[in-house]
């Protein structure tokens, strides 16, 4: 048996508890309260005048296929750029356990993220989910974390259409999408009536997708972008997700009635291109005000062990203390389908925490201990 105990513990989906008590045994959690008697012989942490978290989630990285550190062109494994159409290529197949920012990012808090191949392609591949402790792939991956990603707007465009190749346009870029949607349809409607058709490696990996099994992670900026997607998530009944929505707060109230999670960031980024000069550091808290469930990501690798000063600037423009911390714990858990299992402290859950020395939205305070599956990955009391 271990506890953590002390701490003003931050549950999330449930009341705040000072000098809680939290056991742990055999990586799940076993009991949560203000009055727990911890067990002799028990593995304590005590948190005296810190705050305790669930362990901290980025719902949308290239961890571990950025590889962290730059080095010569071409050594980056997140962008598949000789097709615009990917489906096939899963990110488990590049991820490196040994990236260099893991430790940082964990010791900044975040205990499971998501990564996944990066926006150049109309249809770039399956990205999935991880816990940020292990030395091989497998012993990293959530099995069955699996999602797609998609790309609107400015990319394709740019990274195929310079090239001489479709897409060019943003027609273009949803004519694609249309045209592998319904060969996908068609191969999955083969299928269920039991024929073999011959083995097509993109329509097998969208077979999930236009059946409604695995959830589309869409990238888009602009608000025209942003309603683009709706219509395709409309059109082929998709499972889907907003990537940025940094123009979200224009039709807030479509995504609202869409009931589509979105994922905001990064929200310091430069005037880089068109798509991104609309950008508001409001825009988390307009989306929230209208409803639409709000996740937070910095889109990286390195960047993500920044992301909570992120959420911190996010409160000052308007968005709720509550709500800003569901950002980076629940929410992301929810898109990611893990809910059941992380993004908040609560019995039955994997024991995943964040040990804070102070406010955990003030750049000033440190992650002073971060636990995964109920071991110590990161340790700064000393």
């Amino acid at each position: 048996m271990k506890a953590i105990t002390n701490g003003t513990i931050i549950t999330i989906t449930g009341e705040t508890l000072e000098k809680g008590t939290i056991l742990y045994e055999n990586g799940k959690i076993t009991a949560v309260g203000a009055d727990l008697a911890v067990p002799a012989g028990a593995e304590v942490i005590d948190a005296q005048g810190c705050v305790v978290m669930p362990g901290l989630i980025d719902c949308h990285t290239h961890l571990c296929l950025m590889h962290g550190r730059e080095t010569m062109p071409g050594h980056q494994d997140y962008n598949e750029m000789i097709d615009p159409v990917t489906p096939n290529v899963r990110a488990l197949d590049a991820l490196n356990p040994f990236d260099a920012a893991i430790e940082p990012v964990r010791g900044a808090g975040f205990t499971t993220c998501y990564t996944g191949p990066g926006s150049a392609n109309v249809i770039g591949g399956m990205g999935c989910s991880f816990k940020l402790r292990g030395s091989t792939a497998e012993e990293m991956y959530i099995p069955g974390s699996e999602q797609m990603k998609m790309a609107l707007g400015e990319n394709p465009k740019r990274c195929f259409g310079m090239k001489d190749k479709a897409p060019m346009t943003r027609m273009g870029t949803a004519g694609i999408a249309r045209d592998y949607f319904e060969r996908a349809l068609q191969y999955a409607d083969k299928l269920d009536k039991g024929e073999k058709p011959a083995f097509d490696a993109k329509l097998q990996a969208l077979v999930p997708v236009v059946r409604g099994e695995m959830r589309v992670r869409i990238h888009c900026h602009q608000a025209n972008d942003i309603t683009t997607a709706v219509r395709l998530g409309r059109e082929y009944h998709l499972d889907y997700a907003i990537e940025h929505a940094t123009e979200g707060y224009k039709i807030a109230n479509l995504l609202a009635q869409e009931k589509v999670p979105c994922t905001i960031g990064p929200l310091l980024l430069t005037p880089l291109k068109m798509e991104v000069w609309g950008l508001e550091q409001s825009t988390p808290g307009v989306l929230e005000k209208a409803g639409v469930p709000v996740c937070l990501t910095a889109d990286g690798g390195w960047d993500t062990q920044w992301l909570p000063t992120h959420v911190g600037i996010i409160v000052r423009r308007g968005m709720s203390r509550a709500g800003a911390l569901a950002a980076i714990t629940i929410n992301p858990a929810r898109v990611m389908g893990l809910d059941k299992r992380v993004g908040s402290i609560e019995v039955g859950k994997d024991a995943d925490f964040a040990i804070f020395d102070g406010d955990p939205l003030s750049n000033l305070t440190e992650c002073r201990v971060t636990v995964i599956d109920g071991e110590i990955v990161s340790d700064k009391r000393a």
